[in-house]
């Protein structure tokens, strides 16, 4: 009666949700004060000051037409603010011409695969990964080659890459900092890729394209510097949003960068503005690209998150708990202390801990902790994981 597709996909939906709605139930049983809820991705800290200001600004506004249609791909001056923060962080010239502003990272990547994909290409992604990739792949009628990393460390298996490449490989998804892990990819490692990848499509013929998912860079630690794609591969698309750095999920606004090193790369644009339209989105929220425009240079401090994550890891492995301590993002990958993680995770439950399974991300025996909730949750939420521990003991 409905779409076959869609309601076979629903039976591997998000475990994040899932174990977000579990948390709804449990606030409604025993308080939100009392609940510690690690589930999912959805920042707690305030935007800027500066963003919230130029809301105020553009809604008082008597500027004629400024919530009318604009151009698929966006405001020129917004395009433009973009384009020239890319340059001088890129050190590169990219002009407003390979800017899409889009409705958030997720439409980006959508938008992306759907302007280079033919049916049955394939699309590499690395494990463990953000589970919407999987859908987003085969929206676009594309099919999902998943590779595995290093055990532990979830840095890049450069064998087990190269094995997978084939003459239907078309993309290659590559998001660091990493949702779930928070690793930060090496810049020899990706140099590696980068040579990989040519010899790859000298051998079949064939153009692979990287596609960056990008929200996290903003959010590293100490001196941790993440590599940019756009100047390790030559044919890279990038994909961003504001969601993370300037804390603002709920208003979904971000934007696709096309490498001016792509050969057509236009055609490509052209590609991207017509999927942009008829996939519904049409283009990003006017009054978000006006606040985009007037806080370029904004961004969240990464200090919050990094005392976070210290207060977290350090007690979690005092405890004897065994995690890679993550370089950037909000988001530890523990390794479960029984095979079963989903097991472990209803454990967890009975002390009012919400954790994601890691095989909603495609890793069995992990679960994801989201430190983006308020540092005194983390601090209350100690003592329910030691008592969650001494059961291990």
């Amino acid at each position: 009666m409905f779409s076959k597709k869609t309601i076979k996909s629903l039976e591997k939906s998000s475990w994040i949700r899932a174990m977000f709605e579990e948390g709804n139930k449990l606030r409604q049983l025993h308080g939100a004060d009392n609940i510690f809820d690690f589930s999912l991705g959805n920042p707690d800290v305030e935007p800027p000051k500066a963003v919230k200001d130029a809301l105020f600004e553009i809604s008082k506004s008597n500027e004629k037409g400024m919530h009318k249609y604009m151009s698929n791909g966006g405001y020129e001056s917004t395009r433009k603010a973009v384009a020239d923060m890319i340059s001088k962080e890129y050190a590169m010239d990219i002009s407003l011409s390979n800017i899409c502003m889009v409705t958030g990272a997720a439409a980006g990547i959508n938008v992306t695969l759907k302007s280079l994909l033919n049916d049955n290409e394939e699309v590499i992604i690395f494990k463990p990964f953000f589970a919407e990739y999987l859908f987003y792949i085969t929206h676009a009628n594309g099919i999902p080659v998943i590779v595995d990393t290093i055990e532990d460390t979830f840095t890049i298996d450069l064998d087990k890459f190269t094995k997978a490449i084939t003459k239907n490989t078309k993309a290659i998804i590559i998001n660091s900092p990493n949702n779930p892990t928070g690793v930060v990819y090496s810049e020899s490692d990706l140099i590696q890729m980068a040579t990989i990848v040519k010899e790859k499509e000298r051998e079949f013929g064939t153009n692979i394209f990287i596609v960056s998912d990008e929200p996290y860079t903003k959010i590293v630690f100490g001196n941790v510097k993440v590599p940019v794609m756009m100047k390790i591969f030559k044919k890279t698309i990038s994909v961003n949003s504001y969601s993370k750095s300037l804390s603002l999920p709920g208003e979904r606004i971000g934007y696709i960068t096309v490498s001016p090193l792509i050969p057509n790369n236009q055609l490509l644009m052209s590609a991207i503005l017509f999927n942009n339209r008829t996939l519904g989105f049409v283009n990003a929220p006017a009054i978000q690209q006006r606040i985009i425009e007037k806080c370029i240079n904004e961004k969240i401090d990464p200090i919050i998150y990094e005392e976070r994550r210290d207060l977290l890891y350090n007690h979690l492995i005092s405890l004897g708990f065994t995690c890679q301590k993550p370089d950037g993002a909000f988001y530890l990958f523990m390794k479960s202390p029984e095979e079963n993680e989903v097991n472990f995770v209803k454990q967890a439950q009975k002390f009012n801990i919400l954790l994601v399974p890691g095989r909603g991300f495609g890793q069995p025996g992990y679960v994801r902790l989201s430190y983006c909730i308020s540092k005194d949750i983390i601090k209350r939420s100690l003592p329910s994981f030691t008592k969650l521990a001494e059961l291990y003991k």
